[in-house]
């Protein structure tokens, strides 16, 4: 029996001694398949979906042969999104805290170019980034990759999705040719297997089980006439009530439709997709991360990397085309220990897919009648919070303190009844309970935060 404990594998004292801090004791199934792999130098292809703990895994694997006292770049991790970039160095940052005077930068787009090429100067060993802007540094030298030793392809199969091959093909050309890369994907499509055989020097290839325990996540299945789809989202939002949920769609426009449908008929709910501005994006993952709105209407690209809390249920408007990618959908609620539920919408023309997905879990799916969802009564489905959105940021040195303190201080309202706090460069939100809404708006509109007056408005 292989030990699975962190203090089986050959990691320096102040590593371990640092995991067990973090509350790192055994490895999960990815982490005991993928570390021996990756300390060993081999080049690896892991197939692990989010929440597996795969980022902990590579995190391990590149901090283990790091040079604190070189601060060129050692270590390049790309992601498909800067939500999972930033989710990804602030993992990295915390598995780094026993290393003297390691740096981790992120580089994406939807952000100034130029102080990234100032905090570039300094040095990093680590860099966390998107394709595409990793891609604009290396084209005007502002990023060197010549002393790199580990690239890491995050979520490779949403990369590929996005259409970031060429860009991933173009970095990879101005590594060295003897880096380590280790390749994690939720799934493994032909442009997967065709990337593995171009850049890599034969790769282990491990998986991790990527299916759920029914205990944790009930999922039913709904056959529904295409005409009834968006109806059927409402009955199940009403019959299920919760606080807060992600609806699957396949296009832009069917997210559209779906969110246009539901507002219309009072239930909070926004878009999430890949024609949104980087500012709009930011405001509805803060909005919905914070409890001030209710159902997330995303496509499968663009919730890729989300890793919300607490999420009560995921409907699927429509079956994914792949049966792994509906078990990642199913994979969002259910977790760290809370019960999830999973409801998926099937029209006729779409049962081979839910075919698939029965093949894939080797077990009968759970066919309910439509029928069976009742209107549970009450106003339409609003969230118990609402979202202040104060016109300063980062850059200009808020802190959330500074926000808690405004509206605990001056505006009299408990800290009980404020909510997450998310600051950006140029903006804040600040989520607090509906009963004091406007009254926080109000004290803070017309007070100061950190001796200024700052524009805010609620949404």
């Amino acid at each position: 029996m292989t030990s699975t404990l962190f203090s089986s594998l050959p990691l320096s004292p102040a590593m371990l001694a640092n995991l067990e801090s973090l509350g790192y004791a055994e490895m999960t199934p990815i982490q005991a398949q993928s570390l021996p792999v990756m300390i060993k130098g081999l080049d690896l292809i892991a197939q692990a979906k989010t929440g597996s703990g795969k980022t902990a895994a590579f995190g391990i694997g590149l901090l283990n042969p790091l040079n604190p006292r070189y601060f060129g770049c050692q270590a390049l991790v790309l992601c498909p999104t800067r939500e999972l970039a930033d989710q990804v160095a602030k993992e990295l940052r915390r598995l780094a805290r026993s290393a003297d005077n390691i740096k981790i930068l992120t580089l994406c787009g939807g952000v100034p170019f130029g102080p990234q090429i100032a905090s570039l100067e300094h040095g990093a060993q680590i860099i966390v980034g998107t394709p595409g802007r990793v891609q604009q540094h290396l084209s005007k030298a502002t990023l060197k990759l010549d002393g790199l030793n580990t690239l890491v392809l995050d979520e490779a199969d949403r990369m590929l999705d996005m259409g970031f091959y060429d860009s991933i093909a173009d970095i990879i050309g101005q590594t060295p040719s003897r880096r380590q890369t280790l390749l994690f994907s939720a799934t493994y499509p032909a442009g997967i297997k065709q990337l593995a055989s171009s850049f890599m020097r034969d790769p282990q290839q491990v998986k991790a089980e990527t299916l759920h325990d029914d205990v944790q996540i009930e999922q039913r299945f709904y056959e529904i006439e295409p005409e009834q789809r968006l109806e059927a989202v409402v009955k199940l939002l009403n019959h299920h009530r919760p606080q807060s949920c992600v609806a699957f769609c396949f296009t832009k426009q069917q997210c559209q439709e779906v969110v246009e449908y539901l507002t219309s008929k009072g239930i909070s709910a926004a878009a999430l997709h890949g024609d949104l501005e980087q500012r709009d994006r930011d405001q509805v993952l803060a909005t919905f991360a914070n409890r001030s709105l209710s159902v997330l209407v995303a496509t499968d690209v663009a919730a890729r990397g989300l890793d919300i809390e607490a999420l009560d249920m995921v409907i699927n408007v429509e079956l994914a085309r792949d049966p792994e990618i509906h078990i990642h959908r199913v994979g969002r609620t259910g977790r760290a220990g809370e019960k999830g539920l999973a409801a998926s919408l099937v029209a006729p023309a779409e049962g081979h897919r839910a075919q698939a997905i029965e093949d894939l879990q080797k077990a009968p799916l759970n066919w309910q009648p439509l029928s069976s969802l009742k209107h549970q009564g009450g106003a339409p489905l609003q969230p118990p919070m609402i979202t202040l959105c104060i016109a300063a940021g980062r850059k200009d040195k808020l802190r959330p303190g500074d926000i808690l303190g405004a509206l605990t201080g001056e505006a009299g309202i408990p800290g009980t009844h404020v909510g997450k706090i998310a600051i950006f460069d140029f903006q804040a939100y600040v989520a607090v309970e509906r009963s004091v809404a406007s009254q926080a708006l109000k004290r803070l509109s017309e007070g100061k935060i950190k001796g200024r007056s700052l524009r805010v408005r609620s949404f």
